[in-house]
């Protein structure tokens, strides 16, 4: 785990050398100062040398002044450090999850992944900039100070010895007992993210259907289980405050006990019974700030664990070394091609065979839940046949690039997705050395021109996250010009159209057919007008090709396609002969 996350440390190495040298240097001058303080009491002020008291507290001076100097600026190169590392683990981390298959992207939730974003990357940054200044600085002043306090007075020093160890077992037995309750926290972090995610996203439905106080219920509900651990949690880790003013006092009242009896016999020195104080004080207070590292430790143990489950999962989809880097044409075969989705034991699609010829339009139908989306998502491999081979341009889609496969399978997808930005970023999406021409014939293809036009800024005209401020259908033509922008040699149509109008769509596939003779064109759909003029149409059940055939042949022979076509017509007002 360690090996994954110093990875992406890179350019702020320096920093974090450069920080527990400043540090250590630090907790050096500050130990020693206690040790000159008592050198002036006992050889400046009780025999009345003021000379030695103006050189000594000259002295000190200095040393306090460099000491400052060491802090400050350990503290600002350890949180340039911290804040560096953590803006290139956060990319490392955005940037592998852009590698993820569906696969990948199905095992880890949406929500856990923005978790694992923010707050995860939050608590390791926070942690690496303890590791690199106070981890260091309280095993320092531990180790100095217990040094100093032996070469003051070794009788009195070994109180120390005696009394770190017990205190150090309470503070290991809290943390051992609140590192588990954590790690129940993150995982209560997804859900309220989830639950926060599905609101916002969805906060036009929650009105609608005045859901607001069930959606409240569920957030208080989410929120609550964070509370109950969290402060469980907190409760444990708030024992080490009065666990250490216990020891400290304890520790006190002995050190008086003891160093009067001392001071009392002329074995011990004020001034050195003065400096012991000081050093208690360190070595007290170091080890609380070794048991603030270790509670730190425990949250952040469970949050690089969480990021590195990320960062080690390899694309269940990858190139090979040798990838072929063109696609020749439109073509498109599936041989006895069977897929299930990982961790369910039913094929979604079972030993289906299909041979599709360049430049062919086909019509997909069925019920839901047929798998009609599973078949066309195994063309760009957005999912691997699980049996079988997919071949596009008679080679296996697993022996093609991926980027150079994808940009020649256009997919619009059933989910139509606009980012923030102008209508023409998005549609540059497509092709970023689109010229203003080729963007907007594209547009017209997709019957989108029109209403672009009419918008106030028109290409230019912003979108809101997820193209709120266009309608459904609006959006559709937008992803479909944005598609048609890759120049494909195959365009794949997930239900793309289901919110346009009928007199809409028509035009759109009449612009396909005059001005696309030569793409490859697969068409899922539930409206049938798009599909009559179709090379082929397939009926899907099961997931299974139950039945295919041009629009002729399935009225004549098929009973199900011939029901279909009569709702919709008789629906639309006409009648077939």
């Amino acid at each position: 785990m360690l090996h994954t996350l110093m990875q992406s440390i890179r350019e702020y190495k320096r920093m974090t050398i450069i920080s527990p040298i400043l540090v250590v240097a630090e907790a050096a001058i500050e130990t020693f100062i206690p040790f000159l303080m008592a050198a002036i009491i006992d050889q400046g002020i009780r025999p009345g040398n003021l000379n030695l008291v103006v050189r000594v507290g000259l002295l000190l001076l200095v040393m306090a002044l460099f000491s400052l100097v060491m802090g400050a600026g350990a503290s600002w190169v350890s949180s340039q450090a911290a804040a560096g590392y953590a803006k290139n683990l956060r990319q490392d981390l955005f940037y592998h999850i852009q590698t993820f298959s569906f696969q990948n992207l199905d095992q880890f939730s949406t929500s856990s992944l923005v978790t694992r974003l923010t707050t995860d990357i939050t608590n390791i940054q926070t942690a690496y900039q303890m590791l690199i200044r106070i981890a260091f600085r309280a095993p320092s002043m531990l180790i100095f100070s217990i040094v100093m306090a032996f070469t003051v007075n070794a009788e009195m020093a070994w109180l120390f010895v005696i009394v770190v160890p017990i205190l150090a077992v309470g503070l290991v037995t809290i943390v051992s007992k609140s590192r588990p309750l954590f790690r129940q926290v993150f995982k209560r972090y997804d859900q309220l993210n989830r639950v926060v995610r599905e609101n916002l996203r969805g906060i036009r439905v929650v009105k609608t259907y005045g859901q607001q106080d069930s959606e409240t219920a569920k957030f208080k509900a989410a929120s609550g289980n964070i509370f109950k651990v969290f402060s469980k949690a907190q409760r444990i880790v708030a024992l080490n405050m009065p666990l250490m003013q216990l020891v400290i006092n304890t520790t006190m009242l002995l050190l008086s006990w003891f160093g009067a009896k001392l001071i009392v016999g002329k074995q011990l020195e004020v001034g050195q019974f003065v400096s012991l104080f000081s050093y208690s004080t360190s070595i007290l207070f170091s080890l609380n700030m070794l048991s603030m590292i270790f509670s730190q430790l425990s949250v952040s143990q469970a949050s690089a664990e969480r990021v590195v489950e990320v960062l080690n999962s390899e694309s269940a989809i990858a190139d090979k070394p040798d990838a072929r880097t063109d696609v020749a044409n439109g073509a498109i075969d599936f041989e006895r091609v069977s897929f299930r989705y990982p961790g369910t034991k039913k094929d979604q699609l079972h030993d289906v065979d299909l041979h599709i010829k360049s430049g062919q339009t086909i019509g997909i139908i069925g019920e839901t839940g047929t798998s009609k989306s599973t078949l066309v998502e195994l063309i760009p491999r957005l999912y691997d046949a699980t049996a079988g081979t997919v071949r596009v341009a008679g080679q296996d889609v697993r022996d093609y690039d991926l980027k150079t496969l994808r940009d020649n399978v256009s997919v619009v997808l059933q989910t139509t997705t606009l980012f923030s930005g102008t209508i023409r970023d998005n549609l540059k999406w497509g092709d970023a050395d689109a010229t203003d021409e080729e963007i907007q014939h594209a547009a017209q293809l997709a019957q989108a021109d029109g209403f672009i036009q009419t918008l106030p800024q028109g290409y230019d005209t912003p979108l809101e996250q997820t193209g709120q401020n266009v309608s459904g259908g609006q959006k559709q033509r937008l992803t479909i010009a944005r598609a048609l922008l890759k120049h494909p040699k195959i365009l794949i149509l997930d239900n793309a159209t289901s919110a346009t109008d009928t007199n809409t769509e028509a035009k759109i596939w009449q612009a396909f057919r005059h001005e696309m003779p030569d793409v490859t064109k697969l068409i899922i759909t539930q409206r049938l007008g798009g599909i009559v003029d179709a090379d082929k149409i397939l009926i899907m059940a099961g997931g299974k090709i139950a039945a295919a055939g041009t629009h002729s042949e399935l009225l004549a022979e098929n009973e199900w396609y011939r029901q279909l076509y009569d709702t919709q017509t008789k629906r639309g007002g006409g009648q077939h002969d």
